[in-house]
């Protein structure tokens, strides 16, 4: 039986919202305890919806008071179980969702400034309107919240020529574990003023801060985007193709994906809008993304010519360029749906890990084979971010196998797949995060001294340990 909050402790936190903003029926409160591939289904007794800086404040003052844990939740699109509460009872949710306005747009200074329950697309739509790009890029972005990215540190398909969320914030308003407010929301470029506190918040998973706003970078909109499927019989020549496309292209090559055969079959079995986008079959697959700041064609001009080369070459074996917008979003739709493709075909083993990019033909070479031996008939499926270095290093359950059975095995699987990325020199979490999901595998694979130091500032910021508990550490 959960241990709930007593109820004049609910009254209490209640009142700092609003009735109407502090959920305490099972049925409104059923979406915020539910991780979205069902791994962890948690219990509350309350789920908490401030409208305001200083109401959350308010919360996180009362929580360090009755050391009560706080479970921050912007879109609960995360992977690593961060965002939902344990099985107690005792945590308490708070929803940043209210908290969705953009602040300020400065199309001069190149900055944005948003609070954290603004959805990653209304931020790119913010920026289109004043002819700005903010390139962050998810599956998830019409849901997913800028708290939760900047948490998690999100990554997505164009960390190639913009980085990650971290490389995107210049300044941040967080509340801390007492209630204090933090706030950073500086839009300068230069400030070398003592440490960079930020950074400790970004990629915090709710652990230290709860990040309440935020000034992002916005960078030159793009005239001229080109898209191309390649079609290529090894992950060795598509490291040769990006390192073609790379050396030529330089930050105008904005995104390099891979994909093997099983990808598309999945796609095409699952999803009847897709198409295979190109005439023959192919044992693996490029999917690329160049952008260029005039509508000159140049851009064009140059993907054609590469990728002629690339066919001459032997690297490629065959090549189609995007003719419209709509066939681009085609193209990119199959790589998009690929989670939910990968649902379909019953139970997965999933793996965000990262290695040096002239790796990554090793790691998908010796891997196959590791898990291969473990189960001869799964189903590898790495796919991913080519270009920055990491793989979603997926794994499908061999056909006609009970997926209890399957999955039951994971630990196992998932042992072998991370024990090689760490002899490459990668890591075992590329831009998911730890959360729940990782946390005894963090001990593998940080030294003494770096968990150390993680606890130190975990205990300097958070001394009750109230703020996301049994998270990462």
């Amino acid at each position: 039986m959960p241990n709930l909050l007593p109820k004049t402790l609910i009254d209490s936190f209640a009142a700092i919202v609003g009735p109407a903003h502090a959920l305490t029926d099972p049925v409104d409160i059923a979406p915020h305890t539910l991780e979205w591939r069902g791994l962890w289904h948690g219990t509350t007794s309350l789920v908490l919806k401030p409208g305001s800086t200083v109401e959350v404040a308010a919360i996180l003052k009362l929580a360090h008071a009755s050391a009560t844990p706080i479970i921050p939740q912007s879109g609960n699109t995360g992977l690593v179980g961060a965002q939902v509460p344990d099985e107690s009872g005792r945590e308490v949710v708070l929803s940043l969702a209210r908290m969705n306005k953009i602040r300020a747009i400065d199309a001069e200074g190149y900055t944005l400034t948003a609070e954290a329950g603004v959805t990653l697309r209304a931020v790119q739509d913010a920026a289109e309107q004043v002819d700005r790009l903010f390139p962050l890029s998810l599956a998830s972005e019409g849901s997913c919240m800028v708290g939760g990215n900047l948490s998690t540190n999100a990554g997505g398909v164009a960390v190639l020529s913009y980085g990650n969320a971290r490389d995107m914030v210049l300044g941040l308003e967080v509340v801390l574990a007492d209630g204090r407010v933090w706030n950073g929301l500086r839009a300068l470029r230069k400030d070398n003023t003592g440490y960079d506190l930020k950074q400790l918040f970004i990629g915090g998973e709710g652990t230290l801060g709860v990040i309440t706003a935020a000034v992002l970078k916005l960078f030159p909109r793009p005239r001229e985007r080109v898209t191309a499927f390649v079609g290529l019989d090894s992950p060795s020549k598509a490291l040769s193709l990006f390192q073609t496309m790379r050396a030529v292209a330089g930050p105008s090559l904005t995104a390099f994906e891979l994909l093997p055969r099983l990808a598309i079959e999945f796609a095409l079995r699952h999803f009847p809008k897709h198409r295979d986008p190109l005439a023959g079959q192919h044992a693996w697959y490029v999917l690329m993304d160049l952008s260029g700041n005039s509508d000159d064609g140049t851009t064009r001009v140059l993907a054609e010519r590469e990728l002629g080369a690339a066919i001459e070459t032997g690297i490629a074996d065959d090549v189609v360029i995007a003719e419209s917008i709509g066939q681009s979003k085609g193209f990119w739709a199959i790589r998009e749906d690929l989670p939910e493709t990968q649902k379909s075909e019953g139970g997965s083993i999933k793996h965000d890990v990262s290695v040096p990019i002239a790796r990554i033909p090793e790691l998908i070479e010796r891997g196959n084979a590791a898990v291969g031996k473990l189960m001869p008939d799964i189903r590898p499926l790495p796919f991913g971010h080519f270009g920055d270095g990491n793989l979603h290093y997926n794994m499908s359950q061999p056909v006609g196998m009970d997926k209890e059975v399957f999955l039951g095995r994971a630990a196992e699987i998932s042992d072998a797949v991370y024990g090689l990325v760490t002899e490459l020199g990668g890591s075992i979490s590329a831009e998911h995060g730890i959360g729940r999901l990782k946390r005894e595998q963090l001990k593998g694979v940080k030294s003494p001294v770096e968990l150390d130091l993680m606890r130190l500032v975990k205990a300097a910021l958070d001394p009750k340990g109230i703020l996301s508990p049994g998270r990462m550490l």
